[in-house]
Order: C-alpha cells, then structure tokens, then sequence
C-alpha cells in the first residue's frame, strides 16, 4: 500500500515539475505595429499527436486564442512541425495592446503543459519605416553597413532576411559571435559605431529584403533595413569587332568616373570565371584616357588565334555596369598598302588571290580570241568559195588580157538565178557540147574551174 502511494507521489511531483521547468524560462518575443510576429515552442518526444495552443491570462476555455485542432482564428494562425516536434502561432497586424504574457499549451490528461511567452510590441517607426536600397550583380559581392549607438558597443549585432524583426535573432545569418559563416562575413568598427555584413558570390535567390540588428536586453531590438536586388548577367554590355592578320586591332572599354584610379584589365576566355589575363603579353598595351573615361586595348600583329571573347573593365569585382564583352574575329583578306619606303605590300592571301584573278581573266580573253579567229576564218572560207564560184572566166587565165572585159562585164549572176530562163538553160547545154570537143581549153583550168565556167556561159546565153 506504501509503495502504491509513493509512486502515486512520484508521478505527481514529476508533472509539477514538468510544468515548473516549463514556465522557469520564458521565451522573450517582440514585434512592431502593423506587422507579424512568430512565436515558436518546442515540445517533448511522445506529443506529436496531442493538440497544442496559443493563449492568454488563465487559459481558460475563453482565453484560449487557436489550436491546433482549428489551425486559423481571426489574427491568430497556428501550424504544428511534428518531426521538429515545434508548432508555431503566428499573430498578424500587431497592436501596442497585444503586448504582455502568452502561454504555449500541449494538451494531455491531467495537468497541460505549458510554455510562457512575453512578447513586446513596439512602434511602427522604431523598425523599418526607412529601407537603404542596394543594387548589385551575380557573381559579385555586396555590403550592408549598419549603423548603432555607442550604448550598443558591445551588444550582440546580427543579420536576418524578411521584415520579420520579433524573430530576426532566432533566424540570423551570421551573428558578431561568428564572423563568418559561408557566404556572410560580419566586421565591426567600434570606433565609426558600425558593423558591416559582406555577402559573396551573390545569385538572383539572394534578393530581398534584410535587416540589420543589434541585440538589447531589456528593451526591444533596434533595427536597420535595406532592400537588395541583385541582376543577371545578361545586362552586360556587349560588342562585335573585327581585325586582320598580321595588322593591329584596337578594344575600347568604358568606364565610370569613380574607377578611374581601378586598375583596367583584358582578359580572354568564353566564361568571364575562367577568362586568362593578357596584359602579360608584350603585344597587348593598355592605354587609359581620363578625360574620356575609357580606355584601350592594342593588340598588334594579330594572329588567328587571338580570335575569340574577351572580357575589359574597371572593377575587380565583376559588376557588370564597370565591363565590356568583346567578340572579336580575325580575317585573313588584306588590301594593298604602302609602306613607309613608298612600295606597295600585299600579304601572300591577298597576292594568290589576284594571281589566280589575273589565270582567270587571261583564259576569258585566250577563248574570247579563239572564237572570234573561228568565227573568221570560217566566214573567210565561205566568202572565198562563193567569190570563186560567181567570178568571169578567164580571170585567172590571163588578168591583164581580161582587165578590159572585166571592167565592162555585166554583174556576175549566180548559181541560183541560171535556170530561171528556160532558153538559157538549152542554149548553155549547146555550149557544153563545143567545149567538150576542145581538150585543149581544159588543160588550162580545174574542175571547179571549169564548172564555174559553165554556169558563167550559161548565164550569159
């Protein structure tokens, strides 16, 4: 019966000092006007399942302002991360009145348990009412500088993401008692009062909104806020330029005002990561012209490998607003030109070139040539035959004998016009027969001598 009683005892004490553990070790919350804040607890292993609240005062039945059971009243939104074993009540559009004392509850048999809150709500203008705005590129870094009293030189500083101020600290990036923690870094100057968060190898996730805060004990958090966008890299600047082999090309890069005493640069690769600098190369030099903020790259006697992408600019930082991208090509046509001895130079491109123009134009004017002599020759052969074929007789016989005839002689008529008369026809065929009889006249003349002849006689018939 003794033991009975005893771990009846037993079990009693440990509730109440569940209960007491709980409620020793207030969870302090603090929000602003108009906003939202989170108010977070944490629950033992075994209480996944059981329902859990948000409420004030006495937790009566009245005071009891969500559950888990109903998720959402009015203001008041409560969600339950089991495999955390965290449920969360968030309260939105804050009042001054909604500051004091909440109870986190798990329901069970016999006694809840409990978790106290104090939440603290301060002015809409102590908080965020002014945002620095600040601009920046992938790849590259960016700084928030945040400002605090000398009262605060020693407080905890911190950086969060969101305008969530009552729950800043629990879900900072980095805090002063790290200084680094991957991509952030915190340094703080006491001496000028502020504290700097450096963010690298920034990406488009990374903008929105931040604030800046520094830790105080017994009143609420102060704040700094700034607004961060960061941009692609599709924005750069760009440009397309052409040389040839053998002559210089020159890259011109601008750039702000307040990077005229940076260092410029040249560098050549596809990706602006990787690019190779070519400053070291003795046929690349760098000229700067402050009056125009700009300046150049020459890079003499280009090669066919110098082809390619580069990248000139201002910062070492990689902004895209401080850099050019070139795309340079290399062509291997030249013109003629003089050099300073007064002849004319061309490049062996340019000089095969126009040696196989002038092959070319010489075999044009050899064929033009040859067609046309063709053309004459033939038509010489054709005039001589038909000059032949319609001349007096005789003429070849004896020329000075036949000068008197022939200056008298009526037009020669051809072949095609003998047999027009039918009378000259048979008197020609008479003809014929007397010269067949007189062998001696043939032995003078050819064959086609002597045909031509007879259509002579038979004409004239």
């Amino acid at each position: 019966m003794k033991m009975v009683c005893f771990q009846s005892m037993m079990f009693i004490l440990c509730i109440a000092l569940s209960w007491v553990f709980s409620a020793a070790g207030p969870i302090q919350v603090s929000g602003y006007e108009g906003q939202a804040v989170n108010i977070s607890c944490s629950y033992s292993q075994g209480y996944e399942s059981y329902e859990k609240y948000l409420c004030r005062k006495e937790c009566s039945n009245n005071d009891v302002l969500v559950t888990t059971t109903g998720t959402q009243r009015n203001r008041y939104i409560i969600s339950d991360d089991t495999g955390r074993r965290v449920f969360t009540a968030t309260i939105s559009d804050l009042g001054l009145t909604d500051a004091g004392t909440y109870w986190c509850g798990v329901t069970r048999i016999g006694k809840d348990i409990y978790t106290e809150i104090r939440l603290e709500v301060g002015p809409a203008d102590i908080c965020c009412k002014n945002s620095t705005r600040l601009q920046s590129y992938e790849d590259s870094s960016v700084s928030f500088s945040c400002p605090y009293e000398q009262s605060d030189q020693d407080n905890l500083k911190y950086m969060c993401r969101g305008r969530q101020a009552s729950t800043c600290l629990q879900q900072a990036l980095i805090t002063s008692d790290t200084n680094q923690k991957g991509r952030f870094s915190l340094t703080d100057d006491k001496v000028t009062r502020k504290f700097t968060v450096t963010i690298t190898s920034l990406t488009v996730e990374d903008s929105g909104s931040y604030l800046c805060g520094v830790q105080r004990n017994s009143t609420l958090d102060v704040f700094t806020a700034a607004d961060l966008e960061v941009k692609e890299w599709c924005c750069v600047k760009s440009s397309e330029l052409s040389g040839i082999v053998g002559r210089p090309v020159t890259i011109q890069c601008p750039y702000p005002l307040q990077h005229r005493d940076n260092r410029k640069f040249l560098c050549k690769g596809d990706d602006r990561k990787t690019c190779r600098d070519m400053m070291s190369q003795s046929r690349f030099s760098l000229q700067d012209d402050v009056s125009s903020s700009s300046f150049s790259v020459m890079i003499a006697e280009l090669k066919a490998e110098d082809a390619g992408m580069y990248w000139c600019g201002s910062d070492p930082q990689w902004r895209v607003g401080n850099y050019t991208k070139v795309q340079l090509s290399v062509d291997f046509s030249t013109t003629t030109e003089v050099n300073p001895a007064g002849s004319e130079t061309t490049s062996v491109p340019d000089r095969l070139v126009k040696d196989v123009a002038k092959v070319l134009s010489l075999g044009v004017i050899v064929s033009i040539v040859v067609v046309l002599a063709l053309v004459i020759l033939t038509f010489s052969v054709i005039m001589i035959h038909k000059y032949k074929c319609c001349r007096a007789p005789g003429a070849e016989v004896s020329v000075k004998r036949n000068q008197r005839k022939a200056a008298g002689a009526q037009e020669v008529i051809c072949e095609a016009d003998m047999y027009e008369n039918l009378g000259a026809a048979a008197a020609s065929k008479q003809m014929t027969l007397n010269l067949d009889n007189d062998d001696s006249l043939y032995q003078n003349f050819s064959t086609e001598e002597i045909y031509c002849n007879q259509m002579y006689i038979k004409s004239k018939r």
